[in-house]
């Protein structure tokens, strides 16, 4: 599918971009998986060290990179509360300054060039599902702006570069993610009730467990990268990929404790500061324009989910 083509992968050690990177080697793409590991891992990737197609580079995109690609896969971002909030500067410089270096070495190279953006654009939204149409209720000075802004601002940055250089650019609005490679200590919902199911703790419910998420697994949501990279060009995004299902706390912590035959039992805590009560993606655009929707039920994918942290536990 990929014969010769050299495509970067930024964050391409974390748990996103190693399942993209395995993907792209796999189909004959030359990869260039570059990470800085703040949450990245080179674990991660290791099984893909002995693919001659394969490169691993330390690097930090908030630097220019002087690189030759014909894409680009902008996956590079601390995505997590527990991990963006901890230097929060840092994590609005990498997708600002991130995108600008990456746009920059599009503009240099006519590589196209891929935004993962995030559903925390729409904020604690007002509308339910949300369409792209949707602009957001987002709190610009709140806890989870340095992400939510910085991921709206590396969208504008993404239009402005096509409007300004013609770029060939694609956005993705990413829901909620799971899958083998999750950081164990992300703080993500689906990692922290596994992990703490599998060692029979508490699990931890945040304000009454009524509010709602839709679970995508990873192998169905990188089908999705790749259906929107090889779209035509006038398929720009932003598009929502993810899942439609919608489940409560509650029904995922019910699930979780099933799959793993837990004894653990439900601790309810404060809900955090701007925690949105809704999370569900329209997907019309999706099925409609890269004939793309998810397969894997959520059962199935705890399932495999719950193996890997298993065997990492």
């Amino acid at each position: 599918m990929y014969p010769g083509k050299r495509i970067l992968v930024t964050g391409g050690a974390g748990f996103l971009g190693s399942h993209l990177c395995e993907r792209l080697a796999n189909d004959g793409a030359e990869v260039l998986c570059v990470d800085n590991y703040f949450t990245g891992r080179r674990q991660n990737v290791a099984h893909l060290f002995a693919n001659p197609r394969f490169e691993l580079m330390r690097h930090d995109v908030t630097f220019p990179l002087y690189v030759e690609v014909d894409e680009i896969y902008n996956l590079a971002c601390p995505a997590s509360p527990i991990h963006y909030q901890y230097d929060p500067v840092q994590t609005t410089k990498t997708s600002v300054h991130g995108a600008i270096n990456m746009l920059g070495l599009a503009k240099r190279t006519r590589a196209k060039i891929f935004q993962a953006s995030t559903s925390e654009v729409y904020g604690d939204p007002d509308i339910h599902p949300q369409p792209e149409s949707y602009r957001g209720n987002v709190n610009p000075i709140g806890p989870r702006a340095c992400y939510d802004e910085g991921k709206r601002c590396a969208e504008t940055l993404f239009f402005d570069y096509k409007r300004q250089h013609n770029l060939r650019i694609r956005v993705a609005r990413i829901f909620n993610t799971y899958g083998p490679r999750m950081h164990p200590n992300d703080g993500r919902v689906v990692s922290n009730f596994i992990v703490q199911a599998l060692s029979n703790q508490p699990i931890t419910i945040y304000g009454n467990g009524q509010q709602t998420r839709s679970f995508c697994y990873v192998d169905d949501l990188i089908e999705g990268f790749v259906r929107l990279m090889a779209a035509p060009d006038e398929v720009t995004g932003p598009v929502n990929l993810g899942n439609p299902g919608e489940f409560t706390m509650l029904e995922l912590a019910e699930k979780v404790i099933a799959l793993t035959k837990s004894s653990s039992k439900l601790e309810f805590k404060p809900l955090p500061t701007d925690d949105p009560l809704q999370r569900c993606p329209d997907i019309t655009q999706a099925k409609g324009k890269l004939g793309w929707e998810p397969k894997v039920a959520l059962e199935e994918g705890l399932g495999r989910t719950i193996a890997y942290f298993r065997g990492i536990l």
